[in-house]
């Protein structure tokens, strides 16, 4: 085992080391009178949080109420800056952690590929059944821009270099004078950080969301995929040597940042074109670089070798058609050499001329050619990896890189339709019809080849917005590839109609055909966005009533009988509750599946979760092992949101780590429902129906104050900072759709970042409490029950992990602070005390649950990295109260004044590694 608190130690080192750089340097920015300042505001904060004392609080506030510009800036900016500071050190330590396991001879680190692979072979299972296992793993990890990360991509760089140089000192061999050197650098960076802005002077642009986006692909994506494969491969040939493995491409990444249309008004057909070029662009820089660099390894020359006939034959053949002479490598008996200089002129042609590859096909072709060639002259054993990575990275990225998904509101469709079917005498109003009836006019139309379309002027301009994109996709399709869009998602999907008002509009641009002999030809997946919870009830029907229609059966057979369905997590929270949310989407989940196997249909449930524990937030292992086990076997779709993606895929260490748990997770998963089809799914019905219960009240509870207390959203709109957080420019995307005030039109994103920045969090656990408690109170055995479940069951054990979690980052007394910007003090006071008490009411529901005497308990780092941050977010809380007071009451504040505020907002977040 590795010695859990040597290795804290080195973190606290690390910790103390960037600490002792940062005070430096606000005594050289601020002199001594701010370095004192801020570490008697950060003692009194420790010292309250140790024990509380009310002269110790008294003094800390007017300390605070005291600070005026420009100290207070300096002061905000001293503890968001720690945050960042801690948040590299984390990471660093847990590239370290990893790192010391490897060294280790004996046992392996928990959700490793080897740790996997050694519980695979325990199964014993015959290598036949774990290698089509294997056939049918599928990830899909899709990143998307919203929330955009809060922290700009120049601090990030910074970021990067400074946890580069940390990893530099864990090195034995460094010398005393190369270590000087390190210390040097790390103080410019910490420096640069300090002398850095963090925010951002104007909304990003859609396509500056897209570079960000890319920027992941760039740096660690592009070489971190195929690693994953590799190494289970790898993996599986030590630990089961009997069989020849091959390990297929099963984690593949796409994207929603630039073709998630849902309420942005800035996602436009050339917008998202100019992503996909953007995107090919990014992937063939990379082929490029690669294919430059095999050309110095490949210097095998045929004085040296035998090549095969036929190799050298295509090579002559292909010269003189592609390349001009001066292009051709001058060195004869150089074959490969020669055979990849058509290959890096015909890469650099694709989209310019017919000499470019029409095809990613065509480049993955040559390569395998060259492979099979040079392995040749090799011992059998040894392959030639460089090779073989470009090989997998084409199959993973194709030349699209990254597969675009489209999304636009079911609302956007329904009006085109009416305004189509109108146009042509079909229906005066297709709007007003019953569902039945809309859906018998929609089944008649997509079963008659001919088109309904008249001229485009025809239309309003509305109309004619929606049209485009269904064009756009149809040329994205003969440009870059069909794999460059392959799903097209409807937001807030009510009805069957929904659909198959999507599949008409296809239809209309050529993507769904149906020809005069009954042939059915189509290019693009339909997949319903389930959000609210009368949505994720009403799911089943609705998928039921679909695949009893020929006409979409029809749809799907061409589709290989594949289903995508997506599941929000964020609006069915926002307008449920968490838990209800998490048991409804499980629910539905069991439902569908179960319904989908009737009809010998496959689904793939898309999870939209966010960064945040309140919209489905956690880690990708706990959020695939969450999910009803029998599912898992279809694949697994979920979203990267931006406020994760630095955290995650900044570093390539981290990056593996993060894709290796995923992947672990859902091999040892799939294979152990294979090991023990009849285990009745892992889970027992007495469990399913106790949650059912547990939901019911906690539903009940929620809606009380949400919808039920007519002051509640007086209380969310001044005890929170919404009203400030537009003004941060972390997203393209308007706060609310519609640009309403209603609170059904806020978008879940502020809706949590609002309370996280509060400390009430409530979006991530309000009312759990009381289903728990009340279910604990019915029956003396019932506590009992929810101990057994929380051992067996990963539903229910990670639920009430995130709960803890929740608990923790959330802060009673702090939130009480808020109070002092709500108008009417009884409001405030009779809304906080009910939160409060169902606070304390979760927090002993859940430690009874878990047998844990603190939340957390199992988890000390995690337990000590909150604990860590705690006393240098509470004055950053402080701070915002203050300055947001001031900013209302304000007629035309300061720049300096807003500045203030959305730098504590930024520093919150940094605190709490959470935006929205």
């Amino acid at each position: 085992m590795i010695d859990t608190i040597d290795n804290n130690a080195l973190l606290r080192n690390d910790v103390k080391k960037l600490g002792n750089i940062l005070g430096e340097i606000l005594v050289h920015h601020g002199g001594i009178e701010l370095f004192n300042k801020v570490e008697s505001i950060r003692e009194m904060t420790k010292s309250i949080r140790k024990e509380y004392n009310e002269e110790t609080y008294k003094r800390l506030k007017e300390e605070i109420n005291l600070l005026k510009p420009p100290t207070r800036q300096q002061v905000i900016r001293a503890f968001s800056i720690y945050f960042h500071l801690i948040n590299i050190a984390e990471q660093n330590h847990r590239i370290r952690r990893r790192r010391q396991y490897l060294l280790q001879d004996q046992g392996s680190q928990s959700f490793s590929l080897e740790n996997a692979v050694s519980k695979v072979k325990d199964y014993d299972l015959s290598n036949e059944i774990i290698q089509q296992v294997l056939n049918e793993l599928s990830i899909e990890l899709i990143i998307t821009a919203h929330p955009t990360e809060a922290t700009k991509r120049t601090v990030l760089e910074i970021q990067k270099r400074i946890s580069t140089i940390l990893q530099k000192f864990d090195n034995p061999m460094t010398t005393r004078k190369e270590r000087k050197f390190l210390e040097e650098s790390l103080f410019n960076e910490v420096t640069a950080l300090w002398q850095t802005d963090e925010l951002r002077h104007r909304k990003p642009e859609v396509l500056d969301e897209v570079r960000n986006g890319l920027y992941y692909f760039d740096q660690t994506l592009f070489d971190t995929l195929p690693s994953i494969h590799q190494e289970l491969e790898l993996q599986l040939q030590e630990h089961l040597p009997d069989n020849n493995w091959e390990v297929p491409n099963f984690i593949h990444f796409g994207s929603w940042i630039g073709g998630d249309r849902d309420g942005n008004p800035n996602v436009t057909p050339e917008i998202t074109w100019k992503t996909l070029q953007m995107q090919r662009e990014l992937v063939l820089k990379k082929y490029d670089e690669a294919i430059v660099d095999l050309m110095k390894r490949f210097s095998h020359s045929t004085y040296r070798i035998t090549i095969s006939e036929q190799f050298i034959e295509t090579v002559q053949r292909e010269e003189p058609v592609y390349l001009e002479e001066e292009e051709k490598w001058p060195i004869e008996s150089e074959i490969y050499r020669r055979k990849f200089a058509i290959v890096l002129k015909r890469l650099r042609e694709v989209g310019k001329s017919e000499l470019g590859y029409q095809h990613a096909e065509e480049l993955l072709n040559d390569l395998i050619q060259i492979k099979e060639c040079s392995e040749k002259h090799q011992p059998a054993k040894k392959k030639m990896k460089e090779i073989r990575t470009l090989i997998r990275q084409v199959q993973l990225f194709g030349f699209h890189l990254a597969t675009l998904d489209i999304r636009n509101h079911s609302g956007e469709h329904e009006s085109a339709v009416n305004e189509i079917l109108h146009a042509v005498n079909v229906t005066k109003n297709y709007s007003e019809l019953t569902e039945e009836e809309k859906l018998n006019i929609l089944g008649k139309v997509l079963s008659d080849p001919r088109p309904l379309l008249l001229f485009e002027e025809a239309y309003t301009i509305e109309t004619q917005k929606v049209l485009k994109v269904f064009r756009m996709i149809k040329n994205a399709h003969a440009e870059f590839g069909k794999r460059s869009i392959e799903v097209y998602l409807i937001s807030m999907t009510q009805s069957a109609s929904d659909l198959l008002e999507v599949l008409l509009l296809a239809k209309e641009a050529g993507i769904y055909r149906l020809h005069s002999n009954g042939k059915v030809e189509s290019d693009l997946h339909v997949a319903p966005l389930l959000e609210t919870i009368d949505d994720l009830i009403a799911g089943p029907n609705i998928m039921r009533t679909l695949f009893e229609m020929d006409v979409y059966r029809n749809h799907l057979s061409v589709r290989d009988n594949h289903q995508e369905i997506m599941l929000g997590y964020s609006d069915g929270s926002k307008d449920g509750g968490t838990l209800t949310a998490n048991w409804k989407l499980f629910k539905a989940q069991q439902e569908i599946h179960n319904m989908a196997r009737e009809y010998n249909i496959r689904l793939k449930f898309f999870h939209g979760r966010g960064g945040s524990l309140g919209r489905g937030g956690g880690s990708l292992n706990t959020s695939i092992l969450s999910q009803p086990v029998e599912t898992l076997g279809d694949g697994v779709k979920i979203t990267e949101q931006g406020e994760v993606l630095s955290s995650r895929y900044l570093l390539e260490d981290i990056a593996y780590r993060n894709l290796e748990q995923a992947a672990s997770a859902l091999f040892e998963a799939c294979v152990r429902v294979s090991a023990a089809p009849e285990q009745d799914h892992f889970r027992k019905k007495e469990w399913e129906t106790a949650m059912e219960n547990i939901s019911t009240e906690s539903l009940k509870k929620y809606q009380s104050l949400v919808f039920g207390d007519k002051d509640f959203l007086t209380y969310f709109n001044q005890a929170t900072p919404l009203k400030e957080l537009g003004a941060l420019n972390i997203g393209s995307r308007p706060m609310s759709r519609k640009n309403s005030q209603r609170f059904e039109d806020l978008r879940a994103i502020p809706w949590v970042f609002a309370w996280t920045q509060s400390r009430q969090m409530i979006p991530a656990w309000y009312a759990a409490g009381t289903g728990l408690q009340l279910f604990i109170e019915q029956d003396p055995g019932n506590l009992k029950m929810l101990q057994s479940m929380y051992k067996e069951w990963p539903f229910f054990h990670s639920t009430v992990n995130n709960l803890q979690m929740a608990l923790m980052k959330a802060d009673m007394k702090t939130a009480k602070e808020y109070l002092n910007l709500v108008e009417d003090q009884t409001i405030a006071d009779r809304i906080y005390k009910d939160i409060s008490d169902e606070y304390y009411r979760t927090r002993a529901a859940l430690l009874q649950i878990s047998g844990n005497e603190e939340l957390l308990a199992h988890t000390p780092n995690i337990r000590e990295s909150v604990h860590r941050r705690n006393p240098y977010v509470d004055p950053l809380n402080f701070l915002q109260v203050d300055l947001i007071h001031q900013l209302r009451e304000t007629e035309n504040p300061s720049e300096e004044l807003v500045t203030e505020v959305l730098l504590t907002i930024n520093g919150v977040a940094a605190g709490l590694v959470n935006t929205g």
